[in-house]
């Protein structure tokens, strides 16, 4: 994490950050956050993030009392002051009241926190782990991106500690989801399948400029209900995120295995970084 970060309304030194512990989601995880990339200075895709925050936000009764366009511009500052044109930006809200523990009386309704880093180094192929019964796609807050994350992220230090890059998860039922912090996709007879959002999976933002700009390079990209079965007959598998773009998948523990980077792979990623050009170039003539 970068030595500066943005807490409500100021860019102050991470030395210096108070927070109470009475901080409701401290305490509960109560509150919302993505994770944005940082392209030469500027937040990609922050609109679709904010849709996707203001989304999950109602659904937990967290308010975000800060202005889209004041949020965009505090990343946008703190990332100059770190010196971080190129890199990672990650923006939480914390709710601060309710709850028999809660003790936070000068504190607003949510906290805003954003904070900045080096992009993570990932591998050229991906070596994933199988982990069942890992999403409860039933749940009233499936695929909502929470502060919770525990039950994700100790299924990630598990992963990490046996040799794997990340965990593919299955949902109660058996079907694919996605992984710890990333979407997934299969290929196979020249069409990509990914799993749809009843699966229990996040709806990422790479995920989403993918379904868009997949029919431009001669692919269609279905949504379609997988099971593990599904793997032995996938040509490619490929996993997406905002920090990883879009990433080949060499192994599957147990029991596969693909040539990377597939054809497919390849051409996805080379359209989803098209996309981020056009993107900031976009956004640098609407903010001229």
């Amino acid at each position: 994490m970068d030595s500066l970060i943005y807490h409500n309304d100021r860019i102050i030194p991470l030395s210096e950050a108070r927070l109470s512990p009475g901080q409701m989601g401290l305490l509960m995880g109560w509150g919302v956050f993505t994770t944005l990339r940082v392209y030469a200075g500027s937040p990609f895709a922050f609109e679709r993030h904010w849709v996707r925050m203001a989304r999950d936000a109602e659904r937990l009764g967290v308010a975000l009392d800060s202005h889209q366009e004041a949020v965009w511009e505090a990343i946008v500052k703190l990332a100059a002051a770190n010196h971080r044109p190129e890199g990672t930006a990650r923006l939480s809200f914390i709710k601060n009241h309710g709850g028999l523990w809660a003790d936070a009386p000068d504190h607003p309704a949510t906290d805003l926190l954003i904070f900045t880093r080096e992009l993570a180094a990932w591998p050229a192929a991906h070596k994933l782990k199988l982990v069942p019964n890992a999403i409860f796609s039933s749940g009233r807050l499936a695929g909502a991106k929470m502060l919770s994350w525990v039950q994700n992220a100790a299924t990630l230090e598990r992963a990490h500690a046996e040799g794997f890059d990340d965990a593919l998860l299955l949902n109660e039922r058996g079907h694919l989801a996605e992984c710890t912090s990333a979407n997934v996709f299969l290929v196979r007879d020249g069409r990509v399948l990914t799993p749809p959002l009843s699966s229990g999976c996040l709806p990422g933002i790479t995920r989403e400029v993918l379904g868009e700009v997949t029919p431009g390079v001669g692919y269609e990209l279905l949504e379609r209900e997988l099971t593990a079965d599904d793997l032995g007959s996938a040509e490619e598998v490929f996993i997406s995120s905002t920090t990883r773009e879009v990433a080949a998948v060499g192994s599957i523990h147990p029991n596969w295995r693909y040539a990377t980077p597939g054809k497919i792979t390849r051409a996805l990623g080379a359209a989803f970084q098209q996309y981020v050009r056009s993107y900031l170039k976009r956004a640098a003539a609407s903010r001229s």
